[in-house]
This record gives structure tokens, sequence and C-alpha cells, in this order.
């Protein structure tokens, strides 16, 4: 057992799978002077009892780079590191009951291919080709990944710590950690063992994490599901097949039925996710004990009774075994089934690695991605489905982490469909006039816990759940959301918008600060305007816009899910020492769009402002006696304003500029029209058309780069891209689709050669047609140029458009 150190440069506490590989990855980086802490032995977490499954499928553009980076990295990683493994790389199957499932099924094959990897559909007849043993009744089809397998998780975890320590890091065993101090710039953490400090530290808890980040002050969203597998003995007609052939089974998944079957030397292994599933460690008599490493929950077989009678009927083989053993042990569960990976939410050089529901596939990519994130201050790939700043605060409350954890844990296979909005945990953050749009027939969907209106429904549409299970954009919303598009077109529409997060930003200094940190250029008093954030490398880490109230006085308004993340990468740019203030001001304040040809006419009726004045300015105003700051811009690209409001304010500016609506055709509309509107006008959408996995040139942004300015962040990077040219260019495509439009990461063909992607796509009903924005090869880039859009399997034809909006191209609707 090594000694414990007194100084390092990262600690990371937890020594798991993920835990192991983040210090692998950091010596790789050429940090060795890191040190792993566990508090028992190495994998006495979730990992020791973990299955050990390595698929690559997921409909998670970062999350299937990370599972195919883990994947790849296993191959050979023991032969690397000089430590023997069982990975077994078995392919796999995952079976499909119906064509929607075969439709996910195709994307995935089409975002896989352009990762680079091989996978393919297969029909039931070639199923039985791989899957010997299946029965393929109701299925209509199979996805077949052939780099899927199973590894040993213990013997994964002890060689990504052997090539650490080979490499000069450390690992220190049976030495928890039991508080956490911040001294000198320092973390100083407190062992059984002593006290060592340390530049960065990470949560690599699993189960733990949560007990951990309370040292650091810091709540994480988590909790903790019973997962149970079943291990059966040796299937004679299974072992005689292995023998034959000279191979194990594909691991088979039924994703509808929910559960996975795999070989396990010539007996099998079957891991159902059920829905009458049990949570563990969220009651006073049941709570957490302070060391359950290397133990199990009792067995409840009784829960699993359905999915094995299922597994059974379809592969009969299963039904002649005995069950040799029962596994049943703790796995973590974040409120969206993804885990943490990122910098610690409000700590200064902290840092998590936690709460992975599947740690085995992640870990490999996932120690990449934190050690980039340590040793560069950014990653390769845009991160954002696991960042910890998605959620806020509201997202620790135990009560809504346990409804959605058993919400997750029960669908672990479901399809997530375009127009389905999970029901458990809902109702967080309302509105103050959520009781008013809800009349009037509001489909509700969360924006970082604020709920609002997708879509209105009238008497007699179906708005059930089953509804939205499809992926076609038609179904009872449609006829709703061109209602909406067009009354925005041709009266007015009004959208209540909750939850914007917005900064103010005062005091001396701020505005040449501001100047130094967006590409462009920072707007007048009385004005607002788009402003691009970008990293050193150039690329887009967000999107605000900026109002100007005064000299060194501003607001930044943002989006609703980036609010933790935009507070961090503005005050983390903050000199030391500066007079000026960053104070969040998202809770105090609400917004509502008023937008269409009539909204001019409308607002006329009800308050004191100046009408006339243009597009992007704003002013402080009254309606209904209540002040507001009315901003001339709309989203729908129409002529429009916002109308920010104090949160007790709003009801009163509700009802007066609705009921002065009435007359001319004012009607509400929700975020699904806002999105059919914004894409016809080219408008880019944040952690879509907008992330770190393009650079503001390649994004069509240049208008919004002033190379005048002696620097800006990313300004070297940018200048080098310009000068040696960009490699794919932002597009504008109309497509000739079917029933769905193209959905993100959509892969984009030429010549018979992938040569980009989609990064958002919708139906335009202003113009009636699909829209799909896109990265596409610069020198395809170009107005005309024909490509076919890959959607769920099918190439349909797309035309790329001239770089203007394809509605009102010269903005004279929107700066009427």
């Amino acid at each position: 057992m090594a000694d414990l150190p007194t100084q390092a440069r990262v600690v990371i506490i937890g020594g798991g799978a993920v835990g192991a590989s983040a210090l692998y990855h950091l010596a790789l980086a050429g940090w060795t002077d890191c040190v792993l802490l566990e508090k028992n032995e190495l994998t006495a977490g979730s990992t020791w009892h973990a299955a050990g499954n390595v698929p690559t499928f997921s409909s998670s553009w970062s999350i299937m780079n990370m599972q195919r980076y883990s994947a790849s990295l296993y191959r050979d990683l023991g032969e690397r590191v000089g430590y023997p493994m069982n990975y077994h790389v078995t392919g796999s199957v995952r079976l499909g009951h119906s064509n929607e499932r075969l439709r996910e099924f195709k994307r995935v094959v089409g975002m896989g291919r352009y990762q680079g990897m091989d996978l393919d559909i297969l029909t039931p007849d070639e199923l039985k080709s791989k899957y010997p043993f299946a029965e393929l009744h109701d299925l209509t089809g199979a996805l077949y990944d052939p780099y899927d397998g199973d590894i040993d998780p213990a013997q994964l975890t002890q060689a990504l710590a052997k090539g650490a320590r080979d490499l000069g890091a450390k690992v220190v065993r049976f030495c928890p950690v039991t508080a956490a101090r911040r001294e000198n710039e320092e973390w100083v953490l407190s062992t059984l063992q002593g006290e060592i400090r340390c530049e960065y530290v990470v949560n690599a808890a699993g189960y733990y994490a949560r007990e951990v980040g309370k040292m650091f002050g810091r709540d994480v969203p988590m909790m903790v599901m019973s997962h149970q597998y079943m291990l059966f003995e040796a299937i004679p007609e299974l072992e005689a097949w292995s023998k034959e052939v000279g191979q194990k089974l594909p691991l088979m998944r039924d994703v509808d039925s929910s559960y996975y079957l795999r070989q396990e030397k010539y007996g099998m292994n079957l891991g159902p996710y059920e829905k009458n599933c049990k949570p563990h460690w969220v009651t006073a008599d049941d709570p957490m004990p302070e060391d359950f490493s290397f133990q199990l929950f009792p067995d409840d077989l009784e829960r699993l009774e359905w999915y094995l009678s299922d597994a059974i009927e379809r592969v009969p083989i299963l039904g002649t075994a005995g069950l040799s053993k029962m596994i049943n042990g703790p796995i973590p569960y974040a409120p969206d089934g993804n885990p943490l990976i990122g910098p610690m939410p409000g700590v200064p050089n902290a840092f998590e690695a936690c709460v992975f529901t599947f740690g085995i596939c992640q870990a490999g990519g996932a120690g990449k991605v934190l050690s980039e994130w340590i040793t560069e201050g950014e990653t390769e790939w845009d991160m954002w489905s696991c960042d910890p700043r998605r959620y806020t605060g509201f997202a620790s409350d135990k009560d809504y982490c346990v409804a959605k954890g058993v919400e997750i844990y029960g669908h672990e296979y479901a399809m997530h469909f375009p127009k389905h909005y999970w029901p458990a945990g809902r109702d967080r953050k309302l509105s103050p006039i959520h009781d008013r749009v809800a009349r009037l027939g509001a489909q509700f969907k969360p924006f970082n816990g604020w709920e609002r209106a997708m879509w209105y429904a009238k008497p007699g549409d179906d708005t059930s759940e089953e509804a939205t299970q499809t992926w076609s954009r038609n179904g009872p919303w449609s006829p709703r959301i061109e209602e909406e598009c067009l009354a925005v077109r041709d009266a007015a529409g009004i959208l209540d918008l909750p939850g914007f997060s917005r900064f103010r930003v005062q005091g001396k200094g701020a505005t040449e600060w501001l100047s130094s940190i967006i590409t462009g250029k920072v707007p007048k008093p009385g004005r607002m305007g788009l402003a691009y954030f970008a990293d050193d490398k150039g690329r887009i880490v967000t999107e605000m816009s900026v109002m100007m109230l005064g000299e060194d006085f501003f607001f930044l308004i943002t989006a609703a899910t980036a609010q933790w993340h935009d507070l961090e990468w503005l005050k983390a740019l903050v000199p030391a020492g500066s007079a000026f203030s960053i104070d969040d001001m998202t809770d105090a304040f609400s917004c509502q769009i008023l937008t269409g040809p009539a909204a001019r006419k409308i607002l006329a009726e009800v308050c004191d402002a100046d009408l006339s004045k243009g597009w992007l300015t704003h002013q402080s105003c009254q309606i209904a006696g209540r002040w507001l700051q009315l901003v001339r811009v709309s989203f729908a690209g129409e002529l429009g304003w916002e109308l920010h409001t104090k949160m007790d304010d709003t009801a009163a500016v509700f009802d007066a500029v609705w009921e002065a609506g009435q007359s001319r055709g004012l009607k509400p509309f929700g975020m699904e029209a806002l999105d059919c509107l914004r894409i016809e006008k080219g408008y880019r959408a944040w952690k879509g058309d907008l992330s770190t996995d393009y650079t503001v040139l390649q994004g069509g942004l240049e208008r919004f780069v002033d190379w005048s300015k002696d620097d800006f962040k990313g300004k070297v990077a940018l200048l080098a891209e310009k000068q040696h040219g960009v490699a794919k260019r932002f597009v504008t495509l109309l497509v000739e689709a079917g029933d769905c439009d193209a959905p993100y990461m959509s892969t984009l063909w030429h010549g018979g050669k992938v040569v980009g992607e989609t990064t958002s796509g919708n139906w335009g009903y202003r113009i009636g047609k699909s829209v799909a924005l896109g990265m596409l090869r610069a020198d395809l880039a170009t107005e005309g140029t024909e490509v076919e859009v890959e959607i769920f399997g099918d190439r349909f034809k797309a035309v790329v458009q001239a770089d203007q909006p394809l509605w009102d191209p010269t903005n004279e609707r929107l700066k009427a």
C-alpha cells in the first residue's frame, strides 16, 4: 500500500474504472504528479459488481464518441500496460419490435458510420444467422454492432491503474477522504492517513459522489438504483455451438422488452431494467451506509419474473438452465441518465467524473475528456450532454432526483421522440402566467426546470403520451403548430418565455472587459446585439444577447439551460482586482415575445414607448402601470419585441397585451412553432448549431467578428483559420424530405461520400418546406450544390441555399 504524499497536482477521489481512467489519461498527458485516493480497495464500489458490457451504441453524438473511444482503447490496453485482461469483442444484436425502433437504429447506424464504425441493420432472417437460438416472433429487424462486447471490470480498472503507476502517478488505497478545505488557492484534503494538498481535485466517487460533493459545498444531483442481473448455469446446446464455431454469441438486447442477455462462459447473464424498479438510500428507514464496499442488496427475483419469462420466449434454451447466482448492486443515476463529467459547478479547480450508469463502457472516454478539461481547459468533443452545469440548483432536490431516476431506469432503452416530453419531476419552476397559458391549451416541457408551452392544443386534440411515440413531424400537434406559425406571419403571436438566463454586468472597466472576450463589437447605450464567445481555439462556446443600458452597465441574456455554464464562463474570465460585478438576475425577471405584423398596433394601445425605434434597440416603458424593458428583436423573424418584466409584474403586462390583441388576431404560440420560425431565418440554436464542435468561422458567423480589435479571446486561432481556409462551412438546406425532418447529426452525402452533418432540422410552415441547417465540406458550401441528407436510413435530395434567410431574406418584415 502506497504512502500518502503531502502534495500533488491533481487528486482523484474514487478508485473505480472511471477514477482509474482519469488517472491514466492525466498521466498520458504528462501530468504524472497525480494521486488517486480510494477508501477501500480499487473497484470496491459499483465497478466490482458491474456486468462489464461495452456497447458503442448511443443516440447521443458525444456519448457515442466517448463509448467508441473506450471500446478502441480497451482492445490493446492489456498489451500496452502489461496487464492480462479478459475482453471479448462478441458483437451485439439489438432487437426491434416496431418500425419506429428500426428508424432509431438506422439513425444510429448513420451516426456510427460518420464516426468510422460499420454498424448494420439485419432482417429477422439475417438475425437468425448471427444468433441461431433466437425466436423471431414479432420482430421487425435488429441492429448489429460488431464492436460490442464485454470486459472484466476489475481487470480493466487494475490495468488502467497499472498504466498510470508505470507513468509515475500514484494510487493510495484504504485512504478515505474525510474533509476538504480551500487554503492559499489550493485544496487541502483530510484523510485517515493525513492531509494532502493539491491544485485540482476530482470527485470520481460513484454512488458516493453526493457525500463527497458535500465536502466542497456541492449538492450533486443524483440518486441510487438497485440493478439486478441473473447468472445461469451452463447450457449444453450453447456449449456445443460455441465449441463448434469457436466464438461466443453476440450480446442480445431486447430493447423494447428492456433487458440484455449475454453469454457467460457456457451459461447466460440476464440483466433487466424493470419498470417496477427500486431506488435505495432515499428514506429514513433505508439510510446510506458509511461503507458499502463489495456489498450487495438482497435478491428481489419477483421484480424480474416478467422479464425472465419474456427472455425465455425469445431464447428458449435459457429456460433449460438453472439459476446459479443473483447480483443486486447499487448504480447511480443523474436525472437524465447521463454521467457528470466536467467542472464542479461553483467550485474552483474542482471537477466531477461521477454518477455513471454505464461506467465500464464510458470509463475510457470519460478519462480522456476529464483529463483534457483539467490539462487544457477544454475538450476535443463538445460534452454538454455530460457537463455537470447542465443542471442548476433545483435538480439537486432529492424527490426530483428519485422521480427522474426511477423514470430513466424503467425506460433505459426508450426511444427519445422529438415531441415526447417526459412526465416525471415536472412543475419545478412555473411562469407567473403559467395558469393562463395552461387554460389556453399549452402542452408543456421543462427548460432548466422552467415549464414552457411547446404547442397549444384545442378541445378534442389527442394530447396523450402515446400519441407522441413517433419520429414523424405529423401528429395532433402539426396543424396547431402550423396555425401558430401563420398567426405570427399574418397577425401576431405571443410566447411566454420564462427562465431566460440573464446576468447584470456593471462597474468600471466592464465595457473594455466585455470587448476582450467577445468576437465582435460591444453595442452602444440603448442598443443590443448578438455576441459570440470563443475559446482559445476559436470554437463557439456560447452566444448571448448583450443589452447596454449605460456606461459600463450591461444585461447579458442567454439560453435557460446555459445559466450555470455561461455564468461560470464569464466569471472565469474576470481579471483579478476588477472593479465591475457580475450578478445572476435570472430569477428576478421573466419575458414574453410579441411578434407579427400587428405587434406594433397592439403595443400602441397599451404602452407609452416610442415604437418607431428601430431593430436592435431597447427602452424602458410601462404597460398597465408596470415597468418593463421593451426590446426590438424577434427570434421568430417578424416585426416584434421582447417584453422583459419583473416577475411580479408579468401577469398584469400579459393581461393588458392579450386583451388589446384580441381584435387584431393575437394568438399564443409555443416553442415548437418558434423553432420552425427561427430555422427559416437561419437563426442558430445553442448546443446544436452553436457548440465547441465548430469554430466561429465554420459557423458562418464572421459578420460577428471585429478583426480591427487589438485582441479578443480566440482571435489568434481564428486568424490562422482564416488564412489557411475553413474546412467546413455552415449551410442552409432545403430538403425534399418525407414525413421526418433531419434530426441533429444526420449525415450529408455527396458523390457517395459523407461530406458533413446537419445541426438542426424542422419544417418551415411559412415557406412550406423542410429546412436543415448544417456543416458541409467547404468546397461544396455554395448556392445550388445538391447533396443528400440521410434521415433515418433513407437519403433525400437537399440543395444548398444562398447565405441569407429563406423567409424575408432582406429582413424587410423584421425591420418594418
